[in-house]
């Protein structure tokens, strides 16, 4: 599970070993708050173990991001859409997460890579993002981060999305974040650049820069800074339409990209449900 691509992103790479009654076989992921080990337990069998790094330990506000998040995993319930909850907990004062494991690399980097499993069943891929998008919604959570490096695609084309660490529940009605307003700026929707309060609605934004990004090999809005991202999502006088890109797109999936990267949140789709029926159509596979 998880794109074995990454390691050099860890500060310094930990040795493989006993951690509580698992033992972290390799290490197939190292991010900013985790590494992600494929460990196994006393009867062989192969988990994705997600541990904290030590060196975080003391941060308060990191430890409750990796907590919450496991928590809300544990709570959207089993999806073909979502990576398998297996438990969480703390060993030895270190918090980790236990999922199932799958042979998988991120959609980031399958796209970088242009790899055969994301250009022969990008329409699939397409719809099974958003029928996972759509169960975690109707489960009550919205995910906040979601982006290509966030999903996983096995070799046959399995869509798993991942990190829930800055998610949280659907509220009643539109409610700003609390405290720092994380996740990276080129998915996120103008309310989240600005502080302003957020609903399900984001993750629709999110989806349709991802959407259009896959399909045209380009970002609907490139800047550098959030501030310039901002800036071209609010003045759209120089963005281009996916088809002007990719004459290829389906005139219907171009129209569901434009609906999710209204400015306005009312413009978008009020549910994910009505946008996944409408990619469906649009992609029928």
């Amino acid at each position: 599970m998880f794109n074995k691509a990454n390691r050099s992103e860890a500060h310094a790479t930990p040795a493989p070993g006993p951690f509580g009654r698992f033992y972290l076989q390799e290490l197939i992921n190292s991010g900013g708050m985790a590494d992600i080990w494929l460990a196994t337990d006393e009867r062989q069998k192969p988990y994705a173990l997600r541990r904290m790094h030590a060196r975080l330990r003391s941060d308060f506000s990191a430890r409750r991001r990796f907590l919450r998040g496991a928590e809300i995993l544990s709570k959207i319930g089993d999806h073909a859409g979502i990576v398998g909850y297996v438990e969480h907990g703390k060993i030895k004062g270190q918090p980790y997460l236990l999922m199932d494991y799958v042979e998988a690399s991120n959609l980031k980097q399958l796209h970088a890579d242009q790899d055969p499993v994301l250009v022969e069943n990008v329409a699939q891929i397409l719809i099974d993002m958003a029928a996972g998008l759509e169960h975690m919604h109707d489960n009550g959570f919205m995910h906040l981060d979601f982006k290509p490096e966030n999903v996983l695609v096995t070799r046959n084309a399995s869509v798993r999305l991942v990190d829930f660490d800055l998610a949280q529940p659907i509220p009643e009605k539109p409610r700003k974040p609390s405290g720092k307003n994380p996740g990276t700026p080129a998915y996120m929707a103008p309310e989240q650049l600005r502080g302003e309060p957020i609903s399900p609605r984001v993750d629709i934004f999110s989806y349709g820069v991802a959407a259009y990004e896959l399909l045209t090999n380009q970002k609907p809005f490139p800047g550098e800074t959030p501030g310039e991202i901002l800036a071209r999502q609010l003045d759209r006088s120089g963005f281009v339409a996916p088809r002007q890109h990719n004459p290829s797109i389906p005139i219907a999936m171009e129209k569901v990209i434009l609906r999710c990267l209204e400015g306005d949140p009312e413009r978008r789709y009020p549910f994910m449900g009505m946008m996944a029926r409408e990619i469906q159509a649009a992609l029928y596979v």
